[in-house]
């Protein structure tokens, strides 16, 4: 199942902790990867983040034949869903969550303790990440690094609702404190995230221990050509001689692979985060919010004349163009000409109508789809999500008013002035007399 993967895992107590609450774990077998972080008194921390990982662990087991008909799926066996492998992963997190709250419940001395957890699956080609408090994972790929999951803290809780900037947020002295935690609260929800594992991708496990010390994930870079357990202990290395104030734990998680194809296939994936980051609903998006778009959208590709969307069809789907060109023809009439980057058929988005124009590809087309159902199950799923894309909904609706009434506006401007010159005419006519005005609503 996981045979063109390798990993390379390791933690530390760091430079001040006396004892070490992180714990990890790699099932190669399963494809299964976790970091959990713990906090509380007495050890508690140790003994949340040990529950944590083994309850998921459990939990997960206990789903593997859905694991492997996903995996076989195209082989003709059932067919089980990502949504399906989301939800049992985010069931195996509240599990964790409930059987942590019961302890602590137990124990005087545990009370409050919980921990945080990454966790990353692999199967197959694709990766699966939940995700609950700090923790973070990150993605290096084609030269470029980003973090795909989103901590939970009072700093990014308030940048991400608008409350405050991120300069602002520096200044907080609780922007550290962690807002979503497993086994705080008998049941949590955890950030789901699926991903395409490509040749060449390294994906990075971390505690804050490390994340913590970083500039930014452009600073892991390097750490990706070298060899897996020196790259494991040079981070941890790296995170010690700045300070090691934390625990820290580190799993990286190496695709083997062609190097062309990686490289082939990472540009266009590329591509196709740029197309879908820079479309104007999508723009006030973090990365990771990009990301969670991202899996939501399929690739179509469109052979020299075929439509894309046809005129009076009922549309359900927004479309931009990833590669070639697309004609947008109304009545026959030629109207546009799109390429890479522009977009079309929003508003199927919103509201389920006939389209008002047939799309037709100029020579082979590629186009990035967002299906309406997917969209919404998207926003009924993340709220934060969904009101940054309404919000900018709401701007290109405002944009498209203003310019729709700007060009009454001048309509109504070049009628008037038509009729006021038709009027001076009837006035230089001898045989025409009238004192009425044309504005007259007599």
């Amino acid at each position: 199942m996981t045979d063109a993967i390798r990993f390379h895992a390791a933690t530390d107590v760091g430079r001040v902790r006396e004892h070490n609450e992180d714990n990890f774990l790699v099932d190669k077998k399963m494809g299964l990867f976790v970091v959990a972080d713990g906090m509380g008194g007495h050890a508690a921390g140790e003994v949340a983040s040990a529950m944590a990982v083994r309850a998921f662990h459990d939990e997960v087991k206990k789903d593997a034949e859905l694991l492997t008909d996903f995996v076989d799926d195209a082989r003709g066996a059932r067919r089980v869903t990502q949504k399906e492998v989301a939800a049992m992963l985010e069931a195996a997190v509240s599990t964790a969550s409930t059987r942590i709250y019961e302890e602590a419940a137990r124990d005087q001395a545990k009370r409050g303790m919980g921990t945080t957890l990454s966790g990353l699956l692999v199967l197959g080609k694709k990766v699966f990440v939940t995700h609950c408090g700090d923790s973070r994972v990150y993605l290096l790929r084609g030269g470029s690094a980003q973090q795909v999951t989103e901590d939970h803290t009072v700093a990014n809780e308030l940048v991400k609702r608008g409350k405050m900037t991120r300069e602002q947020v520096e200044k907080l002295p609780q922007r550290n404190a962690i807002v979503r935690a497993v086994g705080v609260y008998e049941r949590i929800e955890a950030d789901t995230l699926v991903l395409d594992l490509l040749p060449g991708d390294v994906y990075l496990v971390c505690s804050d221990g490390l994340s913590g010390y970083l500039e930014g994930p452009e600073e892991l870079l390097p750490y990706a050509t070298k060899p897996g357990d020196e790259a494991v202990k040079a981070l941890i290395a790296l995170a010690n001689s700045r300070g090691g104030k934390d625990n820290i734990t580190v799993v990286m998680i190496r695709a083997e692979g062609d190097e062309a194809t990686a490289a082939t296939e990472a540009k266009h994936f590329a591509l196709k985060r740029e197309v879908l980051a820079n479309m104007p609903m999508f723009q006030k998006l973090s990365n990771a919010e990009v990301l969670r778009v991202l899996q939501t959208v399929e690739v179509r590709t469109y052979r020299d004349g075929e439509d894309v969307i046809r005129e009076g069809e009922k549309g359900e789907e927004l479309f931009a163009v990833l590669s070639g060109d697309v004609r947008v023809g109304r009545g026959g009439a030629h109207l546009a000409t799109l390429g890479v980057g522009e977009h079309f058929g929003e508003m199927a988005l919103i509201r389920a109508q006939p389209r008002s124009a047939t799309v037709t590809a100029l020579g082979p087309a590629e186009c990035l789809v967002v299906k309406r159902s997917d969209f919404f199950d998207l926003l009924r799923r993340d709220h934060a999500i969904g009101v940054k894309i309404l919000w900018q909904f709401l701007g290109v609706l405002a944009d498209r008013l203003d310019s729709t009434s700007g060009q009454l506006r001048t309509a109504r401007e070049e009628l008037v002035a038509e009729e006021i010159g038709e009027f001076e005419l009837d006035l230089g006519d001898e045989t025409i007399k009238t004192e009425r005005s044309p504005f007259s609503t007599r």
